[in-house]
């Protein structure tokens, strides 16, 4: 089995390693490329990783390149995890819109569809590149902003899968709350991604018996803790919000919490660094403790899961993954990417049946959907007025006034990575 990570040369990427290890008898890897312009980055990456692999007696060969054609020929499946810009880009897109008292976040709002615009071209050229040597592989994108891009793909043909951390990390969060393994725990999720709900917790799979309720009731205050809102928002909801939630109900504290601490970015700029001159280190051979803040949290064991079922390997029967509606959330067009609980095998992912969402839930995410829409449209055929209506459409921004300003800004932080600028 052969696998090719594209953005092999991420800091990131020694959590996947480490995954791909451990569970090697559920992905029997053969050979990984790791893919990566960034040759500097790529080497330091490179060389940690095969320590990992020889420490846990690994016997797949590791490969680096910065060719993505020779990387992606002959692999099963491709992980796409790519920053087009770097941090310097998501510096911008978490500072900008602060200027219009709108959140600075780098996968939703203003920021988030400035790293749209800047992905989906260059998603789309690896993709296609993947389609001429292996028409077969499977394409699984962790790639932010993961719905408009996981759907950018699926619009154009490709065979690929979403896929983001936050549902297992909920998985993995209530099961030590409860004191059971995390293969116990299934999640009722559903939304759309960075805009999703928990509305139920059942042991032991999809048919069990919901349990939120007694977690919220023994747990709230950690729970709430752990999405940074007070606990009455969740008591009032009775559902579990991602953390990302918070940058709409709490939208102004969040603005102005922002404009008083350094950026997420910066933070993540300076932990890159210390993590680098880790990894040039040859004594060591397992990932850092600090990866752990670096987020991607039980990324590299939902990774795992998800290629073991499209390659045929086994796998989890249910997996939260990001892929076609399909008539799953009636509300919504059938070529919308939601994510939700799906059934997974090596014809792809179908969604489990969802029951009738609250319209405050609903709402919503209609709502970001039809932003999510014109979002695609802009990365696909630019024009700043493409952009103005996206960005009037998000809910985090609405306003004319602020929809003009931030259209300006965007075109100008990023005019060096649109064609079309």
């Amino acid at each position: 089995m052969k696998l090719a990570v594209v953005g092999g040369g991420s800091t990131y990427t020694p959590e996947l390693i480490d995954g791909f290890a451990r569970l090697r008898d559920s992905l029997p890897i053969e050979e990984l490329v790791l893919v990566d312009p960034a040759a500097d980055r790529l080497e330091l990456v490179g060389g940690l990783a095969r320590r990992i692999f020889a420490k846990q007696g690994h016997p797949g060969r590791i490969v680096t390149t910065s060719d993505v054609d020779a990387g992606v020929a002959d692999a099963d499946a491709v992980l796409l995890q790519l920053r087009v810009g770097g941090q310097a880009a998501r510096q911008q897109d978490e500072t900008w819109p602060l200027e219009c008292g709108c959140v600075g976040q780098e996968t939703t709002g203003a920021g988030g569809l400035a790293k749209a615009l800047r992905t989906v071209p260059v998603v789309l050229d690896i993709a296609e590149r993947v389609r001429r040597t292996n028409p077969n592989a499977w394409i699984i994108d962790f790639t932010n902003p993961v719905g408009i891009v996981t759907r950018a793909l699926l619009q154009a043909g490709h065979k690929a899968v979403g896929l983001c951390n936050v549902a297992i990390g909920f998985q993995r969060k209530f099961a030590k709350l409860l004191d059971v393994a995390p293969g116990e725990v299934h999640l009722d999720h559903v939304g759309l991604n960075h805009l999703t709900w928990e509305t139920g917790v059942r042991l032991g799979g999809p048919d069990g018996d919901d349990i939120l309720p007694g977690l919220l009731a023994e747990h709230g205050d950690a729970v709430a803790a752990d999405l940074r809102m007070p606990r009455e928002i969740v008591d009032r909801l009775g559902v579990v919000p991602s953390y990302y939630l918070r940058y709409f109900y709490q939208h102004d504290a969040v603005v102005e919490e922002l404009r008083t601490k350094p950026s997420r970015a910066a933070e993540v700029a300076a932990m890159e660094r210390e993590l680098l001159e880790m990894y040039g280190d040859p004594a060591l051979d397992e990932k850092p403790a600090l990866l752990g803040k670096r987020g991607g949290a039980f990324y590299s064991e939902a990774a795992v899961d998800l290629a073991a079922s499209l390659l045929g390997n086994g796998g989890s029967p249910h997996q939260v993954v990001n892929t076609l509606n399909n008539g799953t959330l009636p509300f919504l067009p059938d070529d919308a990417v939601i994510e939700v609980q799906a059934s997974v095998d090596g014809s792809g992912a179908t969604p489990l049946a969802v029951p009738k969402l609250d319209p405050l839930y609903a709402g919503l995410i209609a709502n970001v959907t039809a932003y999510e829409d014109l979002a695609l449209k802009a990365a696909l055929h630019g024009g700043r007025e493409r952009v103005f209506k996206a960005l009037l459409a998000h809910p985090l921004v609405g306003q004319y006034a602020y929809a003009e300003q931030l259209t300006d800004s965007l075109v100008a932080h990023n005019r060096e990575h649109l064609a079309w600028a």
